[in-house]
């Protein structure tokens, strides 16, 4: 089959997180991704967590797909490498701070006047305008300045965060959004005119807020963080059982806490006029969640979580990876997969989301070595011959 995003051509500036995930999402659908990284040490992702053979796994994951070429961006042969491929390509993705590209006469207004039709996505901590956009800024504080940290944890303890990185993940989606809907927009609307898309990792996670915004600005109404229960909506929570595992109930609509209230043996409570409604039940979520424990607690998860599945209220587990792994659903979906790692060893990897019927992604290949596809690019996408691409190696351009 083929893929969604074949013939787009991409150029991947910068490291780590937020802009390579962008880059990594498009490969998966068929997109040429070419990384651009320095020449020597590279994304510094190749070293970030758990290292085997040399590279981390995390690195080989995110890089799925792309191809890895090395340029000095510092240096004005290197520059003039990148206006070269510039040329070729229908999207740049850099997550440098604003002004860096600028520096080194690499901006949008320089690259664009090379290819009008150029779609630049530029992923920052901040956004390329305001008076932060010179800060550094990383998904940690994205998600802090965006809300999501104030509300991340119990009541009586310091916020937390979430074991990921999901404010640099959320900026990749969006990033990747803001690109389609630009092509599109030169493409099908035929403008053939590029444009930026400015992605700041505290907007996008302050996206997700819901009605945090309007219910401050009408009621003061300012919310704090709940712990593992969802403020204003009941019963929603995790619950321990008998063996001392958690079970993860959403008894929230209408119809459902009526059929989980039979379940559990709270007929009573389920024609009870006060929790007909949402409004009621969240006035009284915490006598709610007493009496779900108060059932969860008297039997194993196994058999609490067979008897809410066949009564059709939505349950389940918290997972660990160990967990993830052995789940017969996710192995069915294909979401673990075995990709060949070297002549002896397969690596697990997940699957790619989402599963397009007519156009599915896939993984052609693991996160490539440090420029391991510099002289395919160099001769394919430039013309560059043999001498040339030695002379640059040997000035370490590249």
């Amino acid at each position: 089959m083929s893929q969604s995003l074949e013939g787009v051509k991409v150029l991947e500036l910068g490291s780590l997180i937020a802009g390579p995930f962008a880059g990594r999402l498009m490969a998966e659908f068929g997109a040429d991704v070419i990384k651009v990284e320095p020449p020597k040490k590279g994304d510094p992702l190749r070293e970030w967590r758990h290292i085997y053979e040399g590279t981390s796994l995390w690195w080989r994951l995110q890089s799925r797909n792309k191809k890895s070429i090395t340029v000095d961006l510092k240096s004005n042969e290197g520059q003039e490498i990148i206006k070269s491929l510039v040329k070729e390509c229908d999207v740049v993705i850099e997550n440098f701070r604003p002004g860096t590209l600028e520096k080194w006469n690499l901006g949008y207004e320089e690259l664009s006047s090379i290819n009008p039709g150029l779609v630049m996505v530029r992923v920052s901590g901040y956004g390329q305008t305001g008076p932060y956009r010179d800060k550094p800024g990383f998904g940690s504080i994205g998600e802090s300045m965006g809300g999501l940290r104030h509300l991340t944890g119990h009541p009586d303890l310091p916020p937390t965060r979430v074991g990921i990185s999901l404010g640099d993940s959320l900026a990749a989606m969006y990033s990747v959004i803001g690109a389609m809907m630009a092509i599109y927009h030169r493409d099908v609307k035929g403008t053939g005119k590029g444009q930026v898309v400015d992605v700041a990792l505290y907007e996008a996670v302050f996206s997700l807020m819901e009605g945090s915004l309007p219910e401050f600005d009408k009621l003061g109404a300012v919310r704090e963080r709940t712990g593992s229960s969802l403020p204003g909506i009941a019963p929603s929570n995790t619950y321990q059982c008998r063996n001392g595992k958690y079970i993860v109930i959403g008894g929230n609509g209408d119809a459902i806490f009526k059929r989980l209230m039979n379940v559990i043996g709270r007929a009573d409570l389920a024609e009870d006029e006060r929790f007909q409604k949402n409004s009621g039940r969240a006035d009284h979520a915490d006598f709610l969640d007493e009496v779900i424990e108060g059932w969860t607690r008297t039997m194993d998860f196994e058999q609490a979580l067979e008897k809410l599945d066949e009564a059709r209220v939505p349950a389940g587990p918290i997972y660990s990876i160990e967990d993830i792994v052995k789940d017969e659903h996710y192995l069915s979906r294909e979401m673990i997969q075995d990709y060949q790692l070297n002549e002896e060893e397969s690596l697990k990897i997940p699957g790619v989301v989402p599963k397009m019927s007519e156009t599915p992604g896939g993984t052609k290949w693991l996160g490539p070595e440090l420029g391991q596809h510099t002289e395919e690019v160099m001769k394919s996408w430039l013309s560059y011959d043999g001498e040339k691409i030695q002379k640059l190696k040997e000035q370490g351009i590249i």
